[in-house]
């Protein structure tokens, strides 16, 4: 160690053969794994003075170096957001997000989340695991995406519920809005999903740094140039319905990065409607659902040239 941001090691021969994100968690514990794959994204771990991925594996010898940038500091304050509540315990919240709403804090949204609102409304009784800027979240739904998450107050419950999304046992289904009319009335799409190479912003269908994704879909009604489904995610990737739908042409409507806007909404036509899990203290089965809001109801009727239907 030559200060208190640079690691430096030289790889000996128990590390060969081994993945480079793996070996910076293995040393000292100074590393967490993600945070290892974020430093190796960033460029700031280097082999042999050469950046590498992730995927990359050392041989006994290599001359290895991760620089850690100074945290950023960052205030998350309470704000006196109005929450819709599905269902509250001790150990536990269902909220139902409003379209628009970022999850947590990040660049250019420092006020006005989710976890600003939480903050609000339960104080301190928020699990501790993603750190100051994610208390309590469990996982995440996009800002322009409506519906149904979980939020953990305790350390125990965000294990225990973190550990069914990794064994893809949570329940989560959604609907949407799609471009076009799909061939079949249901479907899955299998595609791995990685970072973009060239928009780090965005994700895509990739072999190369990609995690198994997995979509299912069931078309509910066909329109002229549109159809409204509903998806059930078997597992859990960034923009993963998003990224699945444009893959197969059909993007969901309104979604201005991997489609095209639609007027009268800002971004996707998406809405988690459906969540379940195992409670992580108690070990009942809960399983919660969320009306369509309005914004996508108002789609429906668009573009269904007025019609009332029993979903509107």
């Amino acid at each position: 160690m030559t200060n208190d941001n640079v690691i430096m090691l030289t790889a000996d021969e128990t590390h060969s053969g081994m993945r480079i994100d793996k070996l910076l968690s293995a040393c000292g514990g100074e590393i967490s794994r993600s945070l290892a794959a974020k430093l190796i994204e960033n460029g700031s771990v280097t082999v042999n003075g050469k950046t590498v991925s992730k995927s990359c594996t050392v041989n006994a010898g290599d001359e290895i170096t991760a620089v850690i940038p100074e945290p950023e500091p960052l205030d998350v304050l309470p704000e006196n957001i109005p929450l819709d509540i599905i269902f509250e315990d001790d150990y536990l919240l269902v909220v139902n997000k409003p379209k628009g709403m970022v999850v947590h804090p990040a660049a250019g949204n420092y006020t006005g989340t989710l976890v600003n609102a939480l903050m609000y409304h339960c104080g301190d009784r928020l699990s501790s695991i993603n750190g100051v800027i994610r208390p309590g979240i469990v996982h995440r739904i996009d800002k322009n995406t409506s519906g149904l998450l979980i939020v953990a107050k305790t350390d125990a419950a965000h294990t225990g519920l973190a550990a069914q999304i990794k064994e893809h046992s949570f329940t989560r289904e959604y609907r949407a809005v799609i471009c076009g009319r799909l061939p079949e009335k249901e479907g899955t799409v299998n595609a791995p999903i990685g970072r973009h190479p060239t928009d780090r912003k965005k994700m895509t269908v990739t072999e190369k740094n990609s995690k198994h994704a997995v979509t299912h879909y069931t078309v509910l009604e066909e329109y002229d140039k549109y159809s409204f489904i509903k998806l059930r995610l078997e597992t859990g990737r960034t923009h993963q319905i998003r990224v699945h739908m444009s893959y197969i042409g059909h993007p969901v409507l309104g979604d201005d990065v991997y489609g095209k806007p639609f007027k009268g909404i800002d971004g996707q036509c998406l809405h988690a409607g459906k969540i379940g899990f195992v409670h992580p203290i108690t070990y009942e089965y809960m399983e919660f659902e969320s009306e369509l809001p309005q914004y996508f109801r108002d789609v429906l009727r668009k573009i269904g040239g007025g019609e009332t239907r029993q979903y509107v």
